[in-house]
């Protein structure tokens, strides 16, 4: 529950440093009265109780005057009251008193009426703001205590000084104290503590604008943009307003949407919409020992420089929303896709979506922030525009690097969004071609479908009739099946490299988890990130994410199971991107996702025609084309004779190339089938008698 009174949405009239020099002056001027009234007294006291001890002794009269309570609040009025030389001195402290009552417009007036300050709070806070503005009234605190270590307020010197009684009458809940404006320390066992002034609180109301010291490195004034014409602007402005003018206390907007996507930008155009620049704070960067500190000093930075605050970071749905004093009314949480903040009581809460921008607004917005774009080859942009679903965010990140031409702002792009899926998913170099592929015909013409549908899929499922006749399963999904070592991961390289895509292969290590519900939250990080990527998916053993489910429940573990696996199938069908699943046990996966898939495609163990061209492509391109015309007529040999996949054939050759290098020989078949045996061995088999017989010459 929030405590204390609610500080006050002021605004923010422009203070002059001539006004704010003003205001202090008449600050310093009634502490120095009343400090003078203080010693005045204090000097008649003391001459009663005769001459000191001693250093370190406490004299008799000093003792007498304590029995007697002659320092008493009543008795030092009495004397002020009596004094003959009173009267200049309280015409004076009236003129200052009532100028400093009148004041409706310095810093000052602001801070008391933003955080409801009373009287006796007022009175505490100008002592302290006094001493912090002229360090040398903190010789004058210590002589109106009798103790030279004491250069500090206390709140007994407070209440004395202003009338207050004996001692304190500020609590620990006083706003004073919960929002940082004066902040109280221990200085030594026995000893009262010291009451200071906020550093930035003095400089505020000095008239210096600046940046609260917790907020810096982690928080700065983001600025408004013109919003694209999709983002729902002008209706959050509207209902911002409507909460705020009914008094409905704190309004909580959340921006979902793809990192640079905008969605800062469009919480900057909503905040300035409302008359408010916005603070952006990264919680990341804040550590979670200080979070409720900087949390609060967010908020009386929001206060005082009239400002919304806008939270970003992947922290912010797990962080708790401190609620030690009143909270800014208008507030924005960034947030991605499928992402929900912890509930804030008694907030309005408000969701935006950022949408994902077209080719025609990618388009302008390449030419607004690169106007050069203008100048590129026409075939060449459309083609960047069309294939690179990028954000505004990555738009602007290219402007800033300057790039000079359509390849470079694709490289750029791509490298850009690189590490949006951080270490849920291995970046793969795709350095091979469709002549590096060795499949059957009907294999690599589907593989060619899939590509050209790949490429020209943004554009159509823009249309909207398209969109109409297929509101779900617009994702671009492809089941590769077979033995390992077949060509599967190949075939994926191959498809990204023509489509200029990164591609991105799933670690199951990370994803999927032991921990219940925790294999959805992965996968919905993962394909909510890649929504907006221009990147290719690849599950590797896809078949230990989309099993067959349960059909006997028998224990707990098999309801959750099933509950993740019917999760994975909901949001694998919803993912619009392009997503390549490989297998060794297609028998594995559940018939229902089966269903969902756009082409299942079968990878078989090549045949002798296609071991040789794979057993020749290999050599030819790690020893050279010379060398692998003299081991044709073995190469076909061996094609002939020894089952073998792909990969087994890439290993085989690999461990040969430093077998012949070991013996200063050039590459040749002996070489080859001892590289061979060592790799068939792994899966149990070897080179038989017959089989090397087959190999020798006639």
């Amino acid at each position: 529950m929030t405590t204390g009174a609610k500080p006050r949405l002021a605004a923010k009239e422009p203070a002059p440093i001539q006004q704010a020099q003003d205001t202090v002056a008449l600050m310093l001027a009634r502490f120095r009265l009343l400090a003078a009234r203080r010693v005045t007294w204090l000097q008649a006291l003391w001459s009663s109780e005769g001459e000191p001890a001693g250093r370190g002794l406490i004299s008799h009269g000093e003792v007498a005057a304590a029995l007697e309570d002659r320092d008493s609040p009543e008795a030092e009025r009495a004397a002020g009251e009596s004094e003959d030389g009173s009267v200049a001195w309280k015409r004076e402290l009236r003129r200052v008193e009532t100028a400093l009552s009148e004041d409706r417009e310095s810093r000052v007036a602001r801070l008391n009426a933003i955080f409801g300050l009373n009287a006796e709070e007022q009175d505490l806070l100008e002592a302290c703001l006094s001493i912090a503005v002229d360090p040398s009234l903190a010789r004058v605190c210590a002589y109106l205590q009798d103790r030279a270590s004491r250069t500090y307020m206390t709140e007994e010197l407070a209440a004395r000084l202003y009338r207050r009684g004996r001692c304190g009458v500020w609590a620990a809940e006083s706003p004073l104290f919960r929002w940082g404006l004066i902040e109280a320390r221990d200085v030594a066992p026995g000893e009262p503590r010291a009451l200071v002034a906020d550093p930035h609180i003095r400089d505020w109301m000095l008239g210096h604008d600046t940046l609260e010291p917790a907020l810096v490195g982690v928080a700065h004034i983001y600025p408004s943009r013109h919003p694209l014409r999709a983002w729902r602007v002008a209706e959050t402005v509207e209902f911002v307003r409507a909460m705020v003018n009914a008094g409905s206390g704190l309004v909580r907007v959340t921006v979902a949407g793809a990192v640079g996507s905008g969605r800062r930008s469009l919480a900057a155009a909503a905040s300035a919409g409302t008359g408010l620049p916005m603070l952006a704070v990264d919680a990341d960067a804040i550590d979670d020992a200080q979070w409720a500190h900087v949390f609060v000093r967010a908020q009386r930075h929001a206060y005082l420089e009239r400002c919304a605050l806008a939270w970003h970071g992947e922290s912010m749905t797990r962080r708790a929303w401190p609620r030690t004093v009143p909270l800014f009314p208008v507030q924005f949480l960034i947030c991605e896709e499928g992402q929900d903040p912890l509930p804030l009581a008694d907030a309005v809460e408000r969701r935006v979506r950022v949408p994902r921008i077209n080719t025609v607004e990618r388009a302008s917005l390449w030419r607004e922030y690169l106007p050069t774009a203008s100048k590129w080859p026409e075939k060449a942009f459309l083609a960047l525009v069309r294939r690179y679903r990028v954000m505004p965010g990555d738009i602007a990140g290219a402007a800033r690097a300057r790039v000079t031409d359509p390849d470079q702002a694709a490289r750029h792009v791509r490298e850009a969004s690189r590490s949006r899926l951080g270490d849920l998913a291995q970046r793969l170099p795709c350095p091979f071609g469709w002549d590096d592929l060795v499949v059957s015909r009907e294999l690599g013409e589907t593989l060619r479908d899939i590509t050209f549908e790949a490429k020209n899929r943004v554009v159509f499922w823009e249309q909207k009739r398209a969109r109409r006749m297929f509101p779900q399963g617009r994702g671009l999904m492809v089941l590769l099946s077979g033995p390992p070592g077949t060509g599967k991961t190949m075939a994926a390289q191959v498809i990204s490299g023509a489509l200029g895509y990164d591609l991105f292969r799933l670690d199951l290590s990370t994803v999927v988890s032991k921990f219940v519900g925790e294999t959805s939250k992965n996968m919905r990080r993962v394909l909510t990130r890649a929504a907006d990527m221009d990147a290719v998916l690849l599950f590797d053993e896809a078949d230990a994410m989309f099993s067959r489910r349960a059909t006997e429940i028998r224990d707990a573990q098999d309801k959750f199971a099933n509950t993740d696996s019917a999760y994975l199938l909901q949001a694998i069908e919803s993912y619009p991107g392009i997503s390549l699943l490989a297998t060794n046990q297609k028998g594995n996966i559940d018939p229902a996702f089966l269903r969902r898939l756009r082409y299942i495609l079968e990878f078989a163990k090549p045949d002798a025609e296609q071991r040789f061209a794979i057993w020749t492509k290999v050599i030819g391109g790690l020893v050279g084309e010379p060398q692998c015309e003299a081991l044709v007529d073995g190469l076909r040999k061996l094609s002939e004779n020894i089952d073998t996949t792909g990969a087994q054939i890439k290993n085989a050759v690999l461990g040969a190339i430093f077998v012949a290098r070991r013996r200063n020989e050039d590459l040749g078949i002996p070489h080859l089938l001892r590289a061979l045996d060592r790799e068939l061995a792994k899966e149990g088999r070897t080179l038989g008698r017959r089989d090397r017989e087959a190999m020798q010459p006639v």
